[in-house]
C-alpha cells in the first residue's frame, strides 16, 4: 500500500528540507486564512516550492482553514484561484463557505481537504462529507484505532488523513473558544494565545484545593512511531506531522525518522531515494513527553509540571559549588557540550558554558540543588549535525545506448532519447565506453542518480567534454518530461446533502452568509452565528476535551463540582460527561 508522509512547513526553505528528508507531501500557509497566523508565505514563494516539489512528485497542500468573514469571501476566491493557477495540489479548508463556493462554480477544480478544525470525530459527520463527494478528511486526534478502522470500513471512498506526531490541542479542534473569550484571539482564525499552556488551580465545591498553579490543561506530545503499522492496516492514507511553526531542526529530524520507519512497512507515494546524512532521534526534538493519546487505551496523556521541553534524563546532581555542579550520569557514554541546555526536576533550566568530565559550569547555578534530576533538552552537537548536514533526494534512472541513441528511463517510466551525432570511429572503443560510464555516473548534486548503464552498441569517438554535455542535456530534458507528465488531481464535483444535525449553534462556527446558506441547503436551521461574531450571553462551553481532570485526579466517582481558576482569579466551572468520558470548560457564571 502506498502511504503519504505529510510534513509541515513554516516557509519554503523548511518545506524543501522536508522534501529532501523524504516527505511525500507538504502543507504550508499562504498569505492569509491559514490556521497559523505567523506562518504565511507569498504566492511567489509557493510557486517556487511547487516547482521543487513536483520534480519528485511530491504534493503541495495549502491551508485556507480559518473561518472567514463576509468581507473576506472575495479575497478567498481570488486566493484559491491563484493557488490553483500556480499548481497547488489541494486546499485544506474549515469554513463551509468554501464548499458552497465550489458547488456554485466559483472555484477552480482543486481538491478540497476537510481540515481537522471541522471537528471530524463523529461517524455521521464523516459520512456527510463522504456523501458530498469530498476526496479527503483530516480526522480528529482523539479517535481510537477501532474508531478509525470503523470509519474507513463505512466510508471507503474518502481518504483518511491522521496526525501521527507533534503537539496536541487539549480541545477538540475547532471547538475551543477559550482564547477568544479571554482576549479576543480566535483559534478559529489562527490567533490562538494558547491559554491551555498556562497555570490553573483546581478546587472542589467546598473550596478545597486539589492542585495549585499547575499546567492542568497541558498535554504531552503525540508520537505514533511504534504503532504506525497499525494505522496503515486500518486504512489511513496520509500520515501528518504537526508543526507549521516548528524550526528546521525539528522538521528534518522528525520527517527523517518517520521516512525510515514507513520505508520498512509501506511504499512511499513520491519518487526518489533519500540520503539523510544523519541518524534521526525523536527524543532529541522538542516534546512535552510522548503519548499515544487515545489510539489504544486511555493513558496519562498530560504533563502538569511544565508545557516546555523537559528533555532526556541524563543523571543526578551530586554536588553544587559556587559556579559549577557535579553530575552522576545515568548511563555510560553521555557527553555534554558547551551550549547544551539542561533542565532540573522539570522546573527550570540553564545553558552550559563549559564542562570538564562530570563537572558542569553553567550560565547560572541559581536553584540547582543536590539530588535534583538532570535532563538535557538541547543537544547542540546533535542539532548542528542535523542542521548542517545536507540531506539529498535523487531519482533513479537507467541509461541504455543502442544504435547511436542514448535513452534514459526514470523510476516513474518517464523517458527521453537523444541521438549521438558524432560518427568518427573510435580508435579505442573500450576506453570511450569506460569514459562514458564514468562521466554518466557522476550525477553529483543533480536530481538524478544512475541505477544501471547498458551499452549495447559501439560508441563513436567522444571527447570527455562532449560526453558531459550529453549527460547534462539528457537530464535537463528528462526533468522537463517529468514535470510535463506530473498528474495533478482534478476535483470531482461536490453536492449538497442533508446534514446530520438539524439545529446548529455557535459551535458550527458559521461566520458568514455563504456558510449560513450552505447549512440551510443541507436542511439545518441556524440558531446563532459564530462565537467570534457574538459571544453568547448565556453560560456556554468554552472548550470540550477528552482530557478529563476527574480522571487525572482519580475522582471519577466523586459527585463534587470542580472549578478551574486561572492566574487572574477567574473561575471556570467544569462539566463532566462521564458517559462519553469528556470534560467541558464553561464560561464563568
Amino acid at each position: 500500500m502506498k502511504t503519504e508522509l505529510l510534513a509541515p512547513a513554516k516557509n519554503i526553505s523548511i518545506a524543501k528540507q522536508a522534501i529532501d528528508c523524504g516527505a511525500d507531501a507538504v502543507y504550508i500557509g499562504s498569505i492569509a486564512y491559514g490556521a497559523r497566523q505567523n506562518a504565511s508565505n507569498t504566492i511567489e514563494d509557493i510557486a517556487e516550492l511547487i516547482q521543487y516539489a513536483h520534480k519528485f512528485y511530491v504534493k503541495v497542500y495549502v491551508t485556507v482553514n480559518t473561518i472567514i468573514a463576509d468581507n473576506e469571501i472575495d479575497n478567498v476566491v481570488e486566493l484559491i484561484n491563484k493557488l490553483y493557477e500556480i499548481g497547488v495540489d489541494a486546499i485544506i479548508v474549515q469554513d463551509m463557505a468554501i464548499l458552497k463556493l465550489a458547488i456554485d462554480g466559483k472555484l477552480p477544480p482543486i481538491p478540497l481537504h476537510i481540515s481537522t478544525q471541522c471537528d471530524n470525530r463523529e461517524p455521521e459527520k464523516i459520512k456527510f462529507f463522504t456523501d458530498m463527494g469530498l476526496p479527503r478528511i483530516v480526522l480528529a486526534r482523539e479517535l481510537s484505532l477501532n474508531q478509525i478502522k470503523k470509519i474507513h470500513e463505512e466510508n471507503p471512498d474518502i481518504e483518511l488523513e491522521c496526525f501521527i506526531h507533534g503537539a496536541l490541542c487539549v480541545s477538540y479542534s475547532g471547538q475551543c473558544y477559550l482564547s477568544q473569550y479571554i482576549g479576543g484571539r480566535s483559534a478559529n482564525k489562527g490567533e490562538c494565545a494558547q491559554p491551555c499552556r498556562k497555570k490553573y488551580t483546581l478546587v472542589d465545591e467546598s473550596g478545597k484545593i486539589l492542585a495549585e498553579e499547575k499546567h492542568l490543561l497541558s498535554l504531552k506530545d503525540f508520537n505514533t512511531f511504534d504503532i504506525i503499522d497499525e494505522l496503515i492496516n486500518i486504512g489511513v492514507k496520509s500520515f501528518k506531522i504537526e508543526g507549521r511553526l516548528k524550526d528546521e531542526f525539528y522538521v528534518k529530524n522528525v520527517v527523517g525518522a518517520y521516512r525510515q520507519k514507513l520505508d520498512e512497512i509501506s511504499e512511499k507515494a513520491s519518487s526518489g531515494r533519500i540520503n539523510l546524512g544523519f541518524e534521526p532521534n525523536l527524543n532529541k526534538s522538542f516534546n512535552r513527553g510522548y503519548t499515544h493519546y487515545f489510539l489504544e487505551n486511555r493513558e496519562k496523556c498530560f504533563n502538569f509540571n511544565s508545557p516546555k521541553f523537559i528533555g532526556e534524563k541524563i543523571g543526578t546532581v551530586t554536588k553544587v559549588n559556587k559556579n559549577c555542579f557535579e553530575i552522576k550520569f545515568s548511563s555510560k557514554g553521555i557527553e555534554l557540550n558547551k551550549q547544551d541546555g539542561l533542565n532540573f526536576d522539570e522546573l527550570f533550566g540553564c545553558l552550559i558554558n563549559s564542562v570538564q568530565n562530570n563537572v558542569v559550569y553553567p550560565n547560572s547555578t541559581k536553584g540547582i540543588k543536590q539530588g535534583m534530576t538532570v535532563y538535557r533538552n538541547s543537544d547542540i552537537k546533535f542539532e548542528n549535525s542535523v542542521i548542517k548536514t545536507p540531506s539529498k533526494r535523487q531519482i533513479g534512472t537507467i541509461i541504455s545506448i543502442q544504435h547511436n541513441t542514448i535513452k534514459v528511463v526514470d523510476e516513474d517510466n518517464n523517458n527521453i532519447e537523444l541521438p549521438i551525432k558524432e560518427t568518427e570511429k573510435a580508435n579505442n572503443p573500450e576506453k570511450i565506453k569506460d569514459n562514458f560510464i564514468k562521466s554518466f555516473s557522476k550525477t553529483g548534486d543533480s536530481d538524478f542518480y544512475i541505477q544501471k548503464i547498458d551499452i549495447n552498441s559501439e560508441l563513436p569517438f567522444l571527447p570527455i567534454s562532449k560526453i558531459n554535455e550529453y549527460r547534462r542535456t539528457l537530464f535537463e530534458l528528462l526533468m522537463k518530461e517529468r514535470l510535463k507528465n506530473y498528474k495533478r488531481e482534478i476535483a470531482n464535483p461536490i453536492k449538497y446533502v442533508d446534514y446530520y444535525k438539524k439545529e446548529l449553534d455557535y459551535r458550527a462556527n458559521i461566520h458568514n452568509i455563504e456558510s449560513q446558506v450552505f447549512y440551510q441547503k443541507c436542511k439545518s436551521s441556524i440558531k446563532e452565528g459564530s462565537f467570534e461574531s457574538k459571544i453568547p450571553t448565556r453560560q456556554v462551553e468554552l472548550m470540550r476535551t477528552k482530557h478529563c481532570l476527574k480522571y487525572a485526579f482519580n475522582l471519577c466517582k466523586s459527585p463534587k463540582q470542580l472549578t478551574l481558576i486561572d492566574e487572574k482569579g477567574v473561575e471556570y466551572p467544569l462539566k463532566f460527561d462521564c458517559k462519553n468520558c469528556e470534560m467541558a470548560i464553561l464560561s464563568p457564571n
